[in-house]
């Protein structure tokens, strides 16, 4: 079994969720059309990411229901970036994956918040995502920050995932994590790893766009060149080919855990 999946790469527009969710639903229909079996946006693009005060205004229950509907009206699923309001208060930063038929499979909200920019605006969340099996292909979830961090993946990896999505709002001067630590933290994991960036400026924010897909091997499947604000990038998912890497570069077998 494998999954064709797709990352948006796209700067959305600031605080205009309508406009956003009109971009993800064309977005959707296009990918489908493409064979993808998932679609996935950049960090915070229901409503945008570096907006201040009005995060906190947009964050609304009903943006996963909406997505949802996007989701099924396009027979896709979709793993999005939105504000999650919290029971006990405060907002988190949240990705949200529903399937094809608009039901919700699970969501993560991001665990390692970015400097001040994310801890003036979110809660962090306190749990890493359990990996999640959608078409055979079992799929974990990290939200930017969180892939610089080694035990992140490799928790994931450890967990079973073949696949680790990771919505990003990555900007200048960091262009360097797209290009080089992507791949590796692919390679040294033997996972998919699929990275789609926001592009354009917001506020004092320049991102590097620089979306991809990296496979088991290291090789970079798919990306938009850093020239490219917008764009699409496609690779399928196999987790054959995610088992043969284990054995062929056995990392998770051969780690030490218990000397560090």
């Amino acid at each position: 079994m494998s999954l064709v999946v797709a990352g948006l790469q796209h700067p959305g527009r600031s605080g205009d969720v309508e406009a956003n969710l009109a971009v993800l639903d064309g977005a959707a229909r296009d990918a489908r059309a493409r064979g993808a079996d998932l679609l996935i946006t950049p960090e915070m693009f229901v409503t945008g990411y570096n907006i201040g005060d009005r995060v906190a205004a947009l964050a609304d229950p009903g943006l996963v229901e909406r997505v949802s509907r996007i989701a099924a009206g396009a027979g896709i699923a979709i793993v999005a970036g939105l504000p999650e309001p919290l029971a006990t208060g405060g907002v988190a930063n949240t990705a949200v994956f529903v399937d094809e038929h608009g039901l919700e499979v699970t969501r993560y909200r991001k665990t390692h918040l970015f400097a001040d920019l994310d801890r003036a605006l979110f809660v962090a969340g306190d749990v890493l995502p359990k990996p999640v099996e959608h078409h055979g292909v079992r799929i974990s979830l990290l939200i930017c920050y969180d892939v610089e961090f080694p035990e992140t993946v490799r928790a994931a990896a450890r967990a079973g995932a073949d696949l680790v999505i990771v919505p990003t709002a990555q900007m200048e001067p960091f262009a360097f994590i797209a290009e080089t630590l992507i791949p590796v933290r692919a390679w040294e994991n033997q996972v998919y790893l699929a990275y789609v960036n926001r592009s354009g400026e917001e506020g004092d924010l320049r991102y590097v766009g620089r979306s991809s897909i990296a496979g088991p091997s290291g090789r970079v499947l798919d990306a938009v060149p850093a020239d490219q604000p917008e764009g699409l990038v496609l690779a399928t998912v196999d987790p054959a080919v995610v088992a043969q890497a284990r054995q062929q570069n056995p990392y998770l077998d051969d780690l030490r855990p218990d000397l560090y």
